[in-house]
């Protein structure tokens, strides 16, 4: 990595595009009309979304376009348009630079697709909550148009649809391996992650005459080139970690030493430590003692080009589960910026290449990005129409970015990063003094104070070192590494900060809560519990099973117990009835029906009853999907003799998990007692308190009619207590 990699230049100190002189837009044009008012003859870079345009920074074309408008460009939105045909995609004509592409904030298939491959009705980012507002595969379809309106347009594809499916990737809703959307969108260039310094390079490099198609040097890109370029060393992924029965060998992708983390062996299954590099030399012998080895392909000294790793071809991969699931975990290992390196994969006679992810940004610039000049309104154009989607965060802020959680469900992490970027305290208030005098609905709650993550805000490694040289996938996995600094007690002075503010209320947090780092900190909990929950706290066990937990990479019912022993001890201190809502998923990779059994007996023990549940849902590149795909465990080395894992495919099956998850609703019981059944547990079919399901079908009249079965899981407790709303689907999942 050289200098310039490790300090690129800030957002805000570029030499802004001759057509800053036209100012900051009112909001983003989306018609000829604005333009025309604007003082425009034309666009620089039109933006084309899935997503309606709501100008505010939790609307990911809204950052995009101010962003790049504050670098002097001028930023035409064309929202949702009818795919149908080219028309719509030349309402503003021909940008001068190119035209950015993105599905919105959610993958289109997950947004238009329940889990059981059900076309949804609704769509939270479209007006008036109507669905179909967006084709399936978005950024693919969007490009076609793109190139039939205007063929020789730079096109630069991004968002987290395309950033999920940067290489070959398995497709649940067709059932097979697809290649990378780069070639069936046929974009010059595909931008993956948070965008923000790839997006601004590209504007002022092509501004300045150079081409797209020379463009193969930021991170956090990928494109299609036909061959490797000559002064690359190419490493091929198998020679690092081999697929099959093998000598045990230096192990290449070993995890940062912790006292509670696995280290050779179990995660990742080889031995052996040696000199610790980064592609900036060797570390210092202190800091080298706390990571283990990396492979040693990579430190042969005698070859100084730098190494792309050369990972299984499409055609490879659509074939060979095992392959696929190697592929998987050689790209989740290089997801690291500070030590990550290309990565290219053949499809036919040509490669992708990707680059290493961006580097993150720093709090300054996050601060910039998130104080541009955003209406925090949807455009005019919508009129009175309800948006769910912007109605849920309006008054929220957003005061951090990243997961190091590592769950392998979850889109999160391989979006945008492990390290947490982290806005500053004061801006954090600015903008809720911000929403306090502007926004016309604030009645003084402040509805969120979170991100991705709630409690991870300015949680980092450490050691700069150490982080530097890290290929953890999670830094709280099987337990918190040492090496995590988890002091939350700045948090606690963010929040009285926040509620200190004159016009303001209430501060809720109501993004998801990581209990098990909560516990580290109780001041952060009695906090919490005292001040910012409106009764109702959402955290996310998901299981309470070993073997399935252990396959999520989330912490074991220990941590769940300490957290909701904290919970209620400061709930009774402050003189407050709430309550923990717990999320759980059915049919997880790694699942049995028996430990969906066990599960429903613990809802059951503690007087839960799950209204909404999900199923599995495998979203493009997530860890667990390829466990469903290959029936192997990428967290470990991928060996073809290793056992294969359960997985739940067939529908009949991932309706009994559901409905274990929905024992208490009439509809599941004979389902449930066929099951318990086979399973040899009729033992559990009675009228008694230990009993899962009665014997008999009540009445018909007297069954309750079933939840929505698609939503996200969210269960209350049994008491009297009314019902808790419907939870929102949550972004990546």
């Amino acid at each position: 990595m050289s200098a310039s990699e490790n300090a690129p230049t800030p957002l805000y100190n570029y030499r802004r595009y001759w057509a800053e002189c036209f100012g900051p837009a009112p909001e983003l044009p989306m018609s000829r009309a604005e333009m025309d008012a604007l003082g425009w003859d034309s666009c620089d870079i039109i933006i084309v979304t899935g997503d309606s345009y709501v100008d505010h920074p939790s609307f990911g074309m809204a950052v995009i376009g101010r962003v790049l408008e504050a670098q002097g460009f001028r930023v035409g939105i064309i929202a949702q348009p009818d795919w149908t045909s080219a028309e719509a995609f030349k309402a503003l004509g021909r940008p001068n630079l190119f035209f950015g592409v993105a599905a919105g904030n959610m993958d289109s298939m997950i947004n238009r697709y329940t889990a059981d491959r059900k076309r949804r009705n609704d769509d939270a980012y479209t007006p008036g909550n109507e669905g179909g507002k967006r084709p399936d595969r978005a950024v693919v379809v969007y490009s076609q148009r793109v190139r039939e309106a205007f063929k020789d347009v730079p096109l630069v594809i991004g968002s987290i649809e395309a950033s999920l499916r940067r290489i070959a990737h398995y497709d649940y809703w067709s059932d097979k391996v697809r290649r990378s959307v780069l070639l069936d969108s046929r974009a010059d260039l595909l931008l993956y992650g948070n965008a923000e310094r790839a997006i601004v390079d590209v504007a002022h490099r092509l501004a300045a005459g150079e081409s797209i198609r020379d463009i193969r040097d930021l991170r956090g890109t990928g494109f299609v080139r036909k061959r490797v370029p000559e002064g690359w060393r190419v490493v091929d992924s198998t020679d690092i970690d081999v697929v099959g029965p093998v000598e045990p060998h230096i192990n290449p992708y070993a995890d940062t030493r912790s006292e509670s983390c696995a280290t050779s062996g179990e995660q990742d299954g080889g031995t052996g430590v040696v000199e610790v590099m980064t592609p900036g030399g060797a570390l210092p012998a202190a800091v080298a003692a706390e990571i283990e080895a990396v492979p040693v392909t990579l430190l042969d000294r005698r070859d100084t080009r730098p190494a792309v790793i050369r990972i299984p071809a499409y055609e490879q991969v659509k074939d060979d589960p095992v392959l696929y699931a190697h592929a998987s975990r050689i790209l989740h290992k290089e997801t690291n910026p500070h030590n990550a390196r290309p990565l290219v994969q053949a499809h036919g006679d040509r490669d992708v290449w990707l680059n290493p992810p961006p580097i993150p940004l720093d709090t300054d610039e996050l601060d910039w990005v998130f104080e541009l000049p955003y209406t925090r309104l949807p455009h005019t154009a919508y009129g009175d129409a309800r948006i769910p989607a912007y109605e849920m965060i309006r008054h929220s802020v957003n005061i951090m970015r990243g997961c190091f959680g590592g769950c392998t469900f979850c889109s999160i992490t391989e979006h945008e990063g492990r390290i947490i970027q982290n806005r500053s305290e004061d801006s954090i208030i600015r903008e809720v003094e911000r929403i306090r005098d502007t926004s016309p609905a604030f009645t003084g709650v402040i509805s969120d104070l979170g991100g991705p993550t709630a409690n991870m805000w300015r949680l980092a490694c450490k050691s700069t070192a150490i982080e530097a040289a890290c290929r953890k996938l999670s830094c709280v996995f099987p337990g918190i590494c040492k090496n995590l600094n988890t002091d939350q007690t700045p948090l606690i002075s963010l929040y009285r900060r926040a509620r200190a503010v004159p016009g303001v209320k209430k501060v809720l947090i109501a993004s998801g809560l990581r209990y098990d780092l909560a516990v580290e900190t109780p001041e952060y909990v009695e906090e919490l519990v005292t001040h910012h929950v409106g009764g109702y706290l959402k955290i996310a066990p998901e299981h309470t099973e070993d073997a399935p937990l252990s396959k999520m990479m989330k912490p074991g019912m220990g941590s769940y117990d300490r957290f909701k022993a904290m919970f209620e001890k400061y709930s009774k201190k402050a003189g407050k009835e709430q309550y923990l809502i717990p999320y759980f998923i059915a049919a997880h990779p790694g699942t049995r029906d028996e430990d969906m059994m066990n599960l429903a007996l613990w809802l059951k023990r503690n007087k839960f009853r799950a209204d909404q549940v999900q199923t599995f849902y495998p979203s493009p590149m997530a860890t667990a999907t390829a466990m469903y795909h290959s029936g192997k465990n990428p967290l470990k080395k991928v060996s073809r003799g290793a056992d294969t894992m359960p997985t739940v495919k067939k529908l009949s099956q991932r309706r009994l998990h559901k409905a274990f998850l929905r024992y208490h609703d009439p509809d599941n019981w004979p389902e449930l007692r066929k099951a318990l059944k086979k399973m040899g547990r009729s033992d559990l079919i009675g009228n008694g308190k230990v009993h899962l399901v009665p014997p008999r079908q009540p009445p018909k009249r007297h069954q309750r009619v079933a939840g929505d079965s698609q939503s996200r899981p969210f269960a209350t407790q049994h008491n009297g207590l009314p019902r808790t709303p419907k939870a929102p689907r949550r972004k990546g999942r």
